[in-house]
């Protein structure tokens, strides 16, 4: 059983499918720590599931008491900055980095934001390099179990994704409520 101790996180790169693990998460019976202060829209139709104050993980880690047995969204720069006092169970969300690109372009033109005119090969170059530091970090850490999981695996099989990801949580999530959340028609950027 997992300890109540223990704090999932959903980590990986932005527009990677964090949001969509954590709604599989709390469908799933996990409990989800958020603060609802993103409101869902066009690009994340089903909720950011974000909670602010982990933003300030280098500073403010009083949170982490209230995290315990539960779900927490991390961008992956953010996980060296958990202290070591607590155990982790980071479900590691990979996406095809054009795919990732694509979605974060669509994004900021929704916004109306401007793209901060790198190419993307350079950024993709970035982010894989970004993704093997973390991957070689988390690796080292006594504290942290790891589950890769890849976002094309759980729009092709999501009962499959997730029962696995139920396996690593020792069992005790409901794995078809978890495959029901996956909704194919949001995969809206394909390589």
């Amino acid at each position: 059983m997992m300890e109540n101790r223990e704090i999932v996180i959903v980590s990986g790169l932005p527009r990677s499918g964090t949001s969509m693990m954590m709604k599989m998460l709390e469908e799933g019976g996990l409990p989800a720590l958020t603060d609802n202060i993103r409101a869902a829209d066009e690009d994340n139709p089903k909720g950011y599931y974000e909670f602010e104050r982990v933003k300030r993980i280098e500073q403010d880690k009083a949170w982490l008491e209230d995290a315990q047995g539960k779900a927490v969204k991390m961008i992956a720069a953010l996980l060296r900055h958990l202290p070591p006092d607590y155990a982790y169970r980071v479900i590691f969300m990979k996406r095809d980095i054009n795919e990732v690109l694509a979605s974060q372009r669509q994004m900021l033109i929704r916004r109306g934001e401007a793209a901060d005119g790198m190419p993307d090969e350079k950024m993709a170059e970035l982010f894989r390099r970004h993704v093997a530091v973390v991957e070689a970090w988390l690796a080292e850490q006594p504290n942290f179990e790891v589950l890769q999981v890849e976002h094309g695996a759980v729009l092709a099989n999501p009962l499959a994704e997730a029962e696995r990801l139920s396996s690593f949580l020792n069992g005790r999530l409901d794995a078809e409520r978890m495959a029901q959340v996956v909704d194919p028609a949001l995969h809206r950027h394909r390589q």
